[in-house]
């Protein structure tokens, strides 16, 4: 495993029907979105992640959690929290929560602003909201407000 600070990190937007991934390098402190995972009822395509995972080889996994705008959990929250306990049991590897709170509606601007039409469910969102996820969590080490 790689010493805090060069880690390579798979960052997860947890979804029932979508699961959006970026991948990130913590030296860098930079984030790209990678294509996303179809879920059915929040139940991923394992065998994907799984290659992602071979693929990638991270040191760290980042799961967004998706909590209720005063901080209190959700049914959301608590199914996110187990798909990171999953990741942990299947590949070992640490899985961090980070709080998500806004990073669907930035996504979704950003996407607008990249001339995205405006169908959420045809043309998906989840992989830029995984890079904000992982981005907040690089801004969230450094001691920066995300």
């Amino acid at each position: 495993m790689a010493a805090s600070g060069s880690r390579l990190i798979l960052a997860f937007d947890f979804g029932t029907r979508r699961i959006g991934v970026s991948v990130g390098n913590e030296l860098l402190r930079s984030a790209r979105e990678l294509e996303p995972f179809a879920a059915r009822d929040g139940v991923p395509d394992w065998d994907a992640i799984s290659a992602l995972v071979k693929e990638w080889q991270p040191d760290l996994f980042v799961v967004g959690l998706p909590l209720n705008m005063d901080g209190s959990e959700s049914e959301m929250s608590t199914r996110a929290r187990k798909f990171g306990k999953r990741l942990y049991g299947r590949y070992g590897k640490p899985c961090e929560m980070f709080d998500e709170r806004g990073t669907t509606r930035e996504a979704k601007a950003i996407a607008r602003e990249q001339g995205h039409g405006g169908n959420y469910r045809k043309e998906s969102v989840d992989g830029i909201a995984a890079v904000l996820i992982l981005e907040g969590w690089f801004a969230q080490q450094e001691g920066l407000p995300n």
